[in-house]
C-alpha cells in the first residue's frame, strides 16, 4: 500500500523504546542475572495501604472521580507537602492526581508547549523528558552538568536562558536526580529561583518523585522558592513502593493547574479510583512509610560506594534517590554500552549504560541499589573479580 502522506507523528517515528528497557531486555538473554538496572523499589507496598485498597473495592468505590482527583486525596496531598516541604497549595484548584508521575509530566508539557518552543534539560537526564518535549514539536536544549558535579551551574543556566530568548518556554529540573543521585540544597535552590524569577515567562518543571529519599539533609522543593512559576511533579511510586499502582501528583498555581487539567482529562479522564482511595491512606497514616526504606537504601548505598571506589570508579556523590552514577575506569577504553554488555555477559550483573541518559552520561554506568543487600554484596564481589582480572 502506497501512502500519500505520513501515517505517523514524525517524532514518534524517530523515537525509540527507552534505552534502559532495551538494554535490560538485551542482557536478559544471559540467564539468571543480578539486576541493578530498573528504578523500582524492592520493598512491598505497606500492608495498611493494601488494606485501604481492599476496602475501596469492597465498598464499590469504582466510579470516575473528579478529573483532578478524589478531593480527600488532593487534601491529603496538600497537607503532606505542606508538612514535609513547606509548600502551600489549594487542594481544590492547585492539586491534581495523575496516572503516575509520567502522565503528570506528559500533561504538563503538552499543555505548555507549542511547536518551536524550547525547553532546557540538564544532562544526564531521564529519557522521558526529551521524548515528551519532541512529541510536542518543541526543541530540547541540553546543559551538560558532568563538569559541575551533576548539578545545574547557575551561571551556565543564566547564559543558556539568555541565549534562547523568546523561544524558551520551560526548564526541567530533577532533584534528587535520576541517574546520578545528586540533590540540591536550599542555597542552590534559592539561587536557581532568583535567576528564573527574572524570566517570568519561563516555567520551571520540578520532578521531585524521589523527594522522600534524601540522605543527611532535608529535601528542598523549588516550589517553595518559586511558587508562581513552578509545576511540582511528585507521586507515590518511590516513596511508598507503589510503582504499579500509578499515582502521580501535580502541584501548581491555579493559572497553570486550570489549563493542565484539561490535557489530563483528554489523556486519561481521571486516575484509578481504587488507587486514589489507597493513596489517601499512604499520605496520612503512611506519611512516614519511606523512612524505614530510606535507612535500608542508605546502608546499601554505602556498601556500593566503598566497593566501587576501591576499584577506581569515580562516583558522583549520591545524596538522594537510589542510584550510583560511576565513571568507568580509564583502562577499559570502552563506551558505556560495551562495558555494561561485557560485564553482564561475564559476571551476570546488569547495570545501565550511562549513555542511556544523554551524551553527558557517556563513560558512566548507573547502578540501582533498589535491590537486596545480599544481591548487592554478591554483585560487588563479581564486579571486583571482573575489574581485577581485566586490569592485569
Amino acid at each position: 500500500m502506497t501512502m500519500t502522506r505520513p501515517l505517523f507523528n514524525t517524532e514518534v517515528l524517530k523515537a525509540e523504546i527507552s534505552q534502559i528497557r532495551q538494554f535490560d531486555d538485551k542482557v536478559s538473554t544471559f540467564g539468571d542475572l543480578i539486576r541493578l538496572t530498573l528504578g523500582q523499589p524492592d520493598f512491598k507496598t505497606p500492608d495498611h495501604i493494601k488494606e485501604a485498597a481492599k476496602r475501596a473495592i469492597d465498598g464499590d468505590f469504582s466510579f470516575y472521580t473528579p478529573t483532578a482527583g478524589y478531593l480527600p486525596l488532593r487534601q491529603a496531598a496538600a497537607d503532606f507537602v505542606r508538612e514535609k516541604y513547606r509548600l502551600n497549595y489549594d487542594p481544590k484548584t492547585e492539586v491534581q492526581a495523575t496516572v503516575g508521575a509520567t502522565e503528570a509530566l506528559a500533561a504538563t508539557l503538552l499543555t505548555l508547549l507549542n511547536p518551536g518552543d524550547k525547553v532546557i534539560i540538564p544532562s544526564p537526564f531521564f529519557s522521558l523528558y526529551e521524548s515528551l518535549v519532541r512529541y510536542a514539536k518543541a526543541e530540547p536544549i541540553f546543559i551538560d552538568t558532568s563538569a559541575t558535579g551533576f548539578k545545574v551551574d547557575p551561571a551556565i543556566l543564566k547564559k543558556t536562558i539568555a541565549a534562547h530568548g523568546d523561544c524558551l518556554k520551560a526548564v526541567i529540573f530533577n532533584y534528587p536526580n535520576n541517574p546520578t543521585g545528586t540533590t540540591w540544597n536550599e542555597a542552590e535552590v534559592k539561587e536557581i529561583a532568583d535567576i528564573l524569577r527574572t524570566y517570568p515567562d519561563v516555567i520551571a518543571i520540578s520532578d521531585e518523585i524521589y523527594s522522600e529519599i534524601v540522605y543527611d539533609q532535608p529535601f528542598v522543593s523549588l516550589g517553595e522558592h518559586l511558587r508562581d512559576q513552578t509545576v511540582v511533579i511528585n507521586g507515590l511510586s518511590k516513596s511508598h513502593a507503589m510503582t504499579g499502582w500509578r499515582l502521580g501528583l501535580i502541584f501548581a498555581p491555579k493559572y497553570l493547574s486550570e489549563q493542565i487539567v484539561k490535557t489530563h482529562q483528554s489523556l486519561v479522564t481521571s486516575a484509578s479510583s481504587i488507587t486514589q482511595y489507597a493513596a489517601v491512606e499512604a499520605l496520612t497514616a503512611g506519611k512516614n512509610d519511606a523512612l524505614s526504606m530510606k535507612e535500608q537504601y542508605q546502608k546499601r548505598r554505602d556498601v556500593v560506594i566503598k566497593a566501587l571506589r576501591a576499584l577506581d570508579f569515580e562516583i558522583a556523590e549520591p545524596t538522594g534517590a537510589f542510584y550510583i552514577f560511576a565513571r568507568i575506569p580509564e583502562q577499559f577504553g570502552q563506551n558505556s554500552f560495551d562495558f555494561c554488555y561485557e560485564l553482564a555477559r561475564e559476571t551476570k550483573v546488569a547495570l545501565i549504560p550511562g549513555a542511556a541518559f544523554g551524551a553527558a552520561g557517556e563513560g558512566y554506568v548507573r547502578l540501582s541499589y533498589a535491590a537486596s543487600l545480599s544481591d548487592i554484596t554478591e554483585a560487588m564481589n563479581r564486579i571486583h573479580t571482573y575489574i581485577t582480572q581485566h586490569s592485569q
